[in-house]
């Protein structure tokens, strides 16, 4: 079996409505841009407040994806 290599990178998605919203957000960012999606690990959630009210979920998550040789 040959050997492989991953990228990681991080992203940070929001929505008004949930923080599963948010990741899904980020993720499907990036699966438009980015091939071959692997794994996207949730690292950190937080909320926007504003005059004490949740205006904005957002969830920070970890994305990897194969790492293609140059041919």
């Amino acid at each position: 079996m040959a050997e492989s290599v991953y990228k990681v990178i991080e992203l940070i998605g929001t929505s008004s409505e949930s923080w599963e919203k948010a990741a899904s957000a980020a993720v499907a960012r990036a699966a438009a841009s980015v091939r071959d999606l692997r794994i996207a690990e949730v690292v950190e959630l937080d909320m926007q407040i504003e005059d004490g009210d949740v205006v904005s979920y957002r969830a920070k998550i970890k994305v990897s994806f194969k790492f293609e040789e140059d041919d």
